[in-house]
């Protein structure tokens, strides 16, 4: 169950991580590979260490490894090619072609003052130190509950080269769309320690989510997902839904995913501190690991209950009869492989969540309402109660004209 997965969720472990991170001085993409105890190249061996060593407690079920390659630094002067390498651990599912890519970055950088000293201590620890360890921790969790899988794949995916242009994330979607993957879901978690601003203020029980537009495009509706599954399973810890790309002028490692028209969110702390990003005043000091462990948590259950759920349905279309007078509106769509029943979601054109929930046990369903005034979505229901992600129903065809 959902409920005892997340419990297993340790703000200790997720600090312990961390403070390894920290301790590599800098993580910038560009900084010494060779040393054993500072440097990116210390950084990822770490983690790559600490994935295989969950991996063997689970007698190989995640598959651990560096996904590497030559990028051109195009934002730097000089535009060096450099070698960007993300870790990743597959926890293979029934359907290894659906898959769930759940990340962070590792890298770090003083990009407020150069961002392509290489040299400086960049300790990184709310960005993104505390989305790196989450995702470790999630990873840990999931391989040690579900050692043969869920419905989907899931991938855990720590990035480098964020800080340079989003170039890890950049390649691992494009890498993963070339070779034919499906992806369910994909997710950053990006500076989502720090719960005190600048001026005092604090908050340690909200997270933003950011789901970018158009209005019904699968990003927003993850990001409803991603509220629904908080009022579920962590009541007490809110989601607060942006219905935008990313933060004003900036961006993460779900951009790239969402460019590919994949739905992908991002997780970010309700309230930023400029001085605990992107300087060395990023220490490990300020970085609140009960609430990273309450992100980690949401992560679980957003990403749990869609990797047990079944896909999307397939091929939603609306019919309306004319014979009917025009009130009558029929929602089709293909079965979906393992789905026992089918959910329609109903909301005002003007509300950004559902507010009325339909269930059929058919792949058809007859609508007395306006279509004209509404927006329907079509979400498969698995056995087990877990919902997959809603499709919106397309612009409509007509029949008997």
């Amino acid at each position: 169950m959902l409920v005892s997965l997340l419990s297993q969720v340790s703000a200790e472990r997720i600090r312990a991580t961390d403070s390894v991170l920290v301790s590599f001085g800098t993580r910038h993409t560009m900084s010494d590979t060779l040393s054993a105890t500072r440097g990116i190249g210390a950084a990822r061996r770490y983690l790559l260490d600490r994935l295989a060593a969950y991996s063997r407690e689970c007698n190989g079920c995640l598959r651990v490894e560096y996904d590497a390659t030559e990028i051109e630094v195009t934002r730097h002067p000089q535009r060096p090619k450099v070698n960007v390498v993300n870790v990743l651990a597959w926890l293979p599912g029934r359907d290894t072609s659906r898959l769930i890519v759940i990340g962070g970055h590792y890298d770090s950088c003083v990009c407020s003052t150069d961002r392509f000293d290489a040299v400086s201590d960049a300790p990184g620890a709310d960005d993104d130190g505390s989305g790196t360890a989450a995702v470790i921790e999630l990873a840990r969790v999931f391989s040690a509950r579900h050692p043969r899988g869920l419905e989907a794949t899931m991938v855990f995916a720590l990035y480098a080269g964020e800080e340079q242009g989003l170039l890890g994330s950049t390649h691992l979607a494009r890498k993963l769309h070339d070779r034919g993957y499906r992806i369910a879901a994909a997710a950053t978690n990006d500076i989502i320690g720090n719960v005190e601003a600048d001026d005092g203020r604090t908050d340690s029980m909200s997270v933003r989510v950011f789901g970018a537009e158009p209005d019904n495009g699968p990003s927003r509706e993850l990001a409803r997902y991603a509220w629904a599954a908080s009022l579920v399973y962590q009541p007490e810890f809110a989601v607060f839904p942006v219905f935008r790309l990313d933060r004003v002028s900036r961006g993460g490692d779900h951009s790239p995913f969402v460019t590919l028209r994949d739905p992908a969110i991002r997780f970010t702390e309700r309230l930023e501190n400029y001085k605990r990003q992107h300087l060395p005043t990023d220490k490990l000091a300020d970085v609140n690991f009960s609430y990273v462990a309450k992100v980690a948590r949401l992560n679980a259950a957003v990403f749990g209950a869609l990797a047990s759920a079944p896909p999307p349905p397939d091929s939603v279309i609306a019919r309306r009869d004319l014979s009917s007078g025009g009130q009558m509106w029929r929602l089709e769509w293909k079965p979906a492989p393992g789905a026992e029943a089918y959910e329609i979601l109903i909301r005002r054109t003007t509300s950004p969540m559902h507010e009325r929930l339909l269930r059929t046990t058919a792949t058809s369903h007859v609508l007395s309402d306006q279509l004209d005034d509404l927006w329907a979505s079509v979400r498969s229901v698995g056995a087990n109660g877990h919902r997959s992600l809603a499709v919106v129903v397309p612009p409509p065809t007509f029949v008997n004209r």
